[in-house]
């Protein structure tokens, strides 16, 4: 975090209203003083909006601090230099991805709102409890999720729950615990989702602010990188409970990408290239003409019929596309049809939202629990499900957790191929039982760099805290109480 942070509010200039998603477009207008503003519910509405187009425009950090380090992508020609350094494990902490300031742009929206929102529904008489708490507990969810974020990229980091609301505010905060920091955030959630609601009018309202079932499924991953097995179930038993989403059928199963919002949908940050302001980053990076994000060897060999003998799951171009040999696209962001053909109309391109949870996964984080609670024949239940929803056999595994480990990895990266997860759920088994497979990790990692890196990386890898980033070289100069991740101390 820099020591002199910008109010948030002042400069943001107010987009237009024709866009199709109105209520995004509620931001406050430019050359505001502070005394101005802070007056009405709108107001409070407005800077929330702030910190969700704020969260969607770092589409891109999700997708390489989820996939960049793990076996699913590879680089082009016209691969940033430091994505390719952090694919190949050369991270260094001038590394533009070791910045986690717009994370902490993010998290400074959410604390203006649950910061100032008690003291506006002073002065705004119509300003209601339920409104206040409804705006304050999705202000929660999002602060959640991006500590979340956070925690699993750098491991600890600083803790900061009070907004930076002027230019001569410094901020010097110390690292704590990436553990204490989601329990604070479990415990803001578990009292968020009683009052986040889902009376949204829109589709994209419903699937893209937080819902109760949104708040589920961010309390049940992060009990998952916890270890919290019965808390996993207990929150994905909610959403399933619920009865509002449902895995479409394989037929429509390209519907989650395009156009998006699905009955599968969960959460999902919204895009529209209809608005500057509001266009996604992913068809830049993975559009065939860019040569910049392709698919890895190992995911051609996941998804081609040509490299495996295994029944294939629908249509193998739904998740990528072959162009010629040896030239291969990710699909999910670029197409408009699972054919592998059908590209988006230019007036769409940069349309496609970013999906954070799916119920897809819900299902799967569940199998997971249960099957590390020795429940393997519900978890195989689970498994199945999603395996006969893409027309592939059903699995009959030993009654293992090791086994069933192994099938939910592998049955998670190719249900959620390319979606910024991949990363995080092998740093998860890594982390597992005192890291007992930690070799495992370094196995299916090194398997994606060039044959001289091998050996070098899967060396580094052997220390855990090497699965983390380190702390930004500017960061460290800028406050001095922050200490470097002991990995990258020199």
């Amino acid at each position: 975090m820099k020591s002199k942070i910008k109010y948030i509010v002042l400069g943001i200039v107010m987009a237009s209203l024709c866009s199709c998603s109105d209520w995004l477009e509620l931001l406050p207008p430019s050359g505001l003083t502070r005394e101005e503003f802070w007056k009405s519910k709108e107001d409070v509405e407005a800077v929330l909006m702030g910190g969700y187009r704020s969260f969607a425009s770092l589409d891109n950090l999700m997708f390489l601090h989820g996939e960049a380090r793990a076996d699913l992508i590879t680089d082009d020609v016209n691969t940033d230099e430091a994505v390719r350094k952090m694919m190949n494990g050369n991270i260094y902490s001038d590394n533009w991805l070791s910045n986690w300031e717009n994370f902490y742009k993010v998290i400074n929206y959410c604390n203006e709102v649950i910061n100032n929102a008690p003291d506006v529904q002073k002065i705004d008489k119509t300003f209601t409890d339920y409104q206040l708490k409804g705006l304050t507990s999705e202000a929660y969810f999002l602060r959640g999720l991006a500590y979340f974020y956070l925690v699993r990229i750098f491991g600890d980091v600083p803790y900061v729950t009070t907004a930076s609301e002027t230019d001569d505010t410094d901020f010097y905060p110390e690292k704590i615990s990436g553990d204490s920091i989601l329990n604070y955030v479990t415990a803001d959630l578990m009292t968020a989702k009683g009052f986040l609601s889902d009376d949204y009018l829109m589709v994209m309202e419903l699937k893209g602010r937080a819902s109760k079932e949104a708040c589920e499924a961010l309390l049940a991953d992060i009990a998952l990188w916890q270890f919290r097995y019965q808390d996993v179930i207990t929150h994905t038993d909610a959403i399933i409970a619920a009865k509002k989403h449902e895995l479409l059928p394989a037929s429509r199963w390209f519907e989650n990408y395009y156009p998006g919002n699905s009955e599968e949908s969960i959460f999902e940050f919204q895009f529209d290239d209809n608005d500057p302001n509001q266009r996604n980053n992913m068809y830049g990076m993975t559009n065939t003409n860019a040569n910049n994000i392709d698919p890895s060897k190992k995911a051609i060999e996941m998804f081609g019929r040509l490299y495996s003998d295994e029944p294939f799951r629908g249509d193998d171009e739904h998740t990528i596309s072959k162009n010629s040999e040896d030239n291969y696209t990710i699909w999910k962001y670029v197409g408009m049809a699972p054919d592998g053909k059908t590209t988006r109309a230019s007036v769409i391109q940069n349309s496609a939202n970013w999906i954070v949870y799916r119920y897809a996964e819900v299902l799967l984080m569940k199998a997971e629990a249960l099957s590390q609670l020795q429940r393997f024949t519900e978890a195989a239940e689970l498994l199945n499900d999603i395996r006969d929803r893409a027309g592939v056999p059903k699995l009959a595994l030993p009654s293992s957790a090791v086994a069933y480990e192994d099938a939910i990895l592998e049955e998670r990266a190719l249900e959620f191929a390319f979606e910024g997860k991949r990363w995080f759920d092998l740093v998860r088994m890594g982390r597992r039982n005192d890291f007992a497979r930690k070799d495992k990790l370094v196995e299916i990692i090194i398997s994606n760099v060039p044959s001289t890196q091998k050996r070098i990386l899967g060396s580094k890898l052997t220390n855990p805290q090497g699965w983390y980033m380190p702390i930004y070289k500017y960061e460290l100069e800028r406050n001095l109480n922050l200490v470097q991740n002991s990995y990258y101390k020199e």
